[in-house]
């Protein structure tokens, strides 16, 4: 009954039951879903989020300049350009992350229709957040975790995050990197009856719409204007889906969103040798380039997080750059943060440089950093796994192999991931495992026009995509 292939089977059924959603009423035409109407029938509106938020202390975080940083983007600016810098301090909130905002929805969620707990697969700062909030509303808590090899090396990070989960009083299930992950948070949710928070339901994503929102009030509140361009650490897409569609529905239609990602490009990221070669658990291209070009393949039938729909630039940076802005925000700044939102800090300090110095450019998360998450604790293990590690030229960053922390901030660079390669990415996923015709001449109306929210193309760009793709 309980075989890794018996349990996979029921996969379908164990996930209807865990989140009480019939994703099958959505499904229109031959390959599309109503997206919009998956998240309208959650019933939650901006304001509910928001006081159901605040209830437990999640959101209201504080915008802060860094006037420091921006300065030095400027003197390395060409003269008007050089944005001021602001980041968004979500270390603020309870368990030290923006992530308590989704957990905040998951766990009300779980509590109004009448879970005894949640569970969250998580090696990460979600999973602290699910488990700070299932305290909240007096719920049990299951943290299934990857961290650490066959050989038992463990990730700093992740062992950070165990201790912070335990500190909760959740159940933390710890495994080797590998496909027994799913498998055993399949049977945790079976076995309790558990609430599965997913980071890709409706309700984990309207909650951070918030963080959008409070980005565009406090921009206004505290400079007049609106936001010109706001970055956010893309990983899984949520954090990009909901703060750019908490920023439109304020208003902020003009603001570009861009998404930022640690480049670990060659490393595989359920490859047990890989495990430990990457010194980033999230917020990289291991889950940033799966996740944009096929949403779907998360934890729940149809993703609510499709970062594809919202993002105008998707920006890398390498790990030494981010390391390099992580000191320099803890001693320009006096905040010393975690890695995740020093990611598009990173972005941001090189993207400033080519925008005007009367705009407002936003870094949307930091999070709370610790032992485990510091850098010193990575990059020992990075060395010790063979790694070089060495001030450079950047450029020179090999993942797995060499980390080049900058010798000089003018090093700093963003590299452009093509949004064309992106689209061209996610419909040939699409399209995989149905009988429609490559060139898409058999789509129905409500699937061409589901493929074009989804990839932001008109019809004529569609076909011209789909076309070139029955040709490869």
């Amino acid at each position: 009954m309980n075989s890794y292939q018996e349990v996979m089977a029921r996969k379908s059924e164990i996930m209807r039951s865990s989140v009480g959603i019939d994703y099958g009423k959505y499904a229109r035409g031959r390959l599309a879903f109503d997206y919009e109407g998956m998240l309208a029938d959650t019933g939650y509106a901006i304001d509910d989020i928001r006081r159901i938020q605040r209830q437990v202390a999640v959101g209201n975080t504080p915008l802060v300049e860094l006037k420091n940083l921006s300065a030095i983007a400027r003197s390395l600016a060409r003269p008007g350009m050089g944005a001021r810098i602001f980041v968004k301090d979500e270390a603020a909130n309870p368990s030290g992350s923006y992530k308590d905002r989704r957990a905040s929805m998951s766990a009300y969620e779980a509590c109004r229709l009448g879970y005894p707990g949640i569970a969250a697969a998580s090696s990460g700062n979600y999973g602290a957040a699910v488990a700070s909030q299932a305290c909240k509303y007096g719920l049990g808590s299951i943290i299934v975790q990857e961290s650490f090899d066959s050989r038992g090396i463990e990730q700093p990070e992740i062992a950070e995050k165990t201790r912070a989960c335990e500190s909760y009083g959740a159940e933390v299930l710890r495994l080797s990197v590998g496909p027994e992950l799913f498998y055993q948070f399949l049977l945790a949710l079976e076995e309790t009856g558990y609430y599965n928070a997913s980071l890709y339901t409706p309700q984990a994503i309207l909650g951070v719409e918030s963080l959008g929102w409070e980005i565009v009030e406090q921009v206004e509140e505290l400079t007049g204007k609106r936001p010109h361009t706001v970055i956010a650490t893309n990983a899984g897409g949520g954090n990009l889906t909901g703060t750019a569609r908490g920023l439109k529905a304020a208003g902020a239609e003009e603001c570009s969103i861009v998404g930022a990602s640690v480049d670990l490009q060659g490393l595989h990221m359920a490859s047990d040798r890989d495990f430990n070669r990457k010194s980033f658990t999230t917020g990289h291209t291991g889950f940033s380039i799966p996740f944009t070009t096929w949403p779907d393949r998360s934890d729940v039938p149809r993703s609510a997080a499709r970062p594809l729909r919202y993002m105008d630039r998707f920006v890398t940076v390498s790990q030494g750059e981010v390391f390099y802005m992580t000191q320099a925000l803890a001693e320009m700044e006096g905040m010393e943060r975690g890695p995740a939102g020093n990611t598009s800090l990173a972005a941001a300090f090189a993207m400033a440089q080519q925008i005007p110095e009367d705009e407002i450019l936003v870094v949307q998360e930091t999070e709370y950093t610790g032992a485990g998450k510091h850098p010193i604790a990575q990059l020992n293990l990075a060395k010790s796994m063979g790694i070089e590690v060495y001030r450079g030229n950047p450029e020179e960053n090999l993942p797995g192999r060499r980390i080049v922390i900058p010798a000089d901030p003018r090093q700093i660079q963003v590299r452009d991931i093509p949004i064309s390669r992106l689209q061209h990415s996610y419909l040939k996923h699409a399209l995989e495992g149905t009988d429609i015709n490559t060139a898409g001449r058999e789509l129905e109306t409500q699937d061409i026009d589901f493929l074009m929210a989804e990839t932001r193309l008109d019809q004529a760009g569609l076909m011209d995509a789909l076309e070139i793709i029955s040709h490869e």
